[in-house]
């Protein structure tokens, strides 16, 4: 039996999101975050030693990594994918399988790394420190966020609804790999990047992706995606 270690709030929501799509059975092994560090428990180590999530294990395969899980997922029953989802993994060579491959690299090579930083940034601030550093700690982190950060996800924010104003899925009309690579990537970067009336063409993929029955029961079974503020 297939099995998603799964840990609440996280990126392995994408995982259970496509496995109710592909209707294939697994079990889920949830995990939770630590109540005051919010870190993973030491007990995922058991399972990979990098200690993250998500990780399937089939049988005596190990998978870790968002995208490897996908792409191991997509060659192992995305062949049985009908209608919709029979273009999981667009056929090479095409402008699809480009765009494809593309978002599954952006979503972790690039878009993830400034989110992180901008909820890094944005907690800072309200950790524990002597009362004298924290107007310091404050001030250093609003002038990061405001320099750095928040451009280059205002940048991100664009392009990716640039690219969604002309295209239903990430790879054009259908369901890929893409999608699911990038679920939690744009729910994360809408949470996080301000004004959501700036982007209506994000926020209505995000409907779309979330109006789906099968994204539905992978929140039902998994969690919120998102921790709460």
């Amino acid at each position: 039996m297939l099995t998603v270690h799964h840990l609440e709030t996280s990126r392995s929501q994408r995982i259970l999101w496509l496995l109710e799509e592909l209707a294939v059975p697994y079990d889920i092994r949830l995990y939770r975050r630590d109540p005051v560090s919010r870190l993973a428990p030491a007990a995922l180590k058991q399972i990979h030693q990098l200690g993250k999530s998500p990780v399937v294990t089939d049988g005596d395969t190990v998978v870790a990594e968002s995208g490897a899980i996908i792409e191991y997922l997509v060659e192992r029953f995305g062949a049985q994918a009908r209608n919709e989802l029979a273009q999981l993994e667009p056929a090479r060579g095409t402008p699809e399988h480009r765009q494809c491959r593309f978002w599954m690299h952006y979503a972790e090579g690039s878009l993830m790394n400034w989110l992180v930083m901008k909820l890094v940034f944005d907690t800072i601030p309200r950790q524990p420190m002597p009362f004298f550093v924290r107007p310091i700690a404050r001030a250093l982190c609003s002038k990061v966020q405001q320099k750095l950060i928040h451009p280059n996800v205002q940048t991100a924010l664009a392009f990716i609804d640039g690219h969604l104003a002309k295209n239903r899925w990430f790879d054009g009309e259908h369901l890929s790999m893409a999608d699911f690579q990038m679920s939690f990537s744009v729910e994360a970067a809408l949470a996080r990047g301000g004004d959501e009336s700036q982007w209506p063409h994000l926020v209505a993929y995000r409907q779309r992706m979330q109006e789906r029955p099968a994204y539905q029961r992978a929140l039902d079974k998994g969690g919120p995606v998102l921790m709460q503020a």
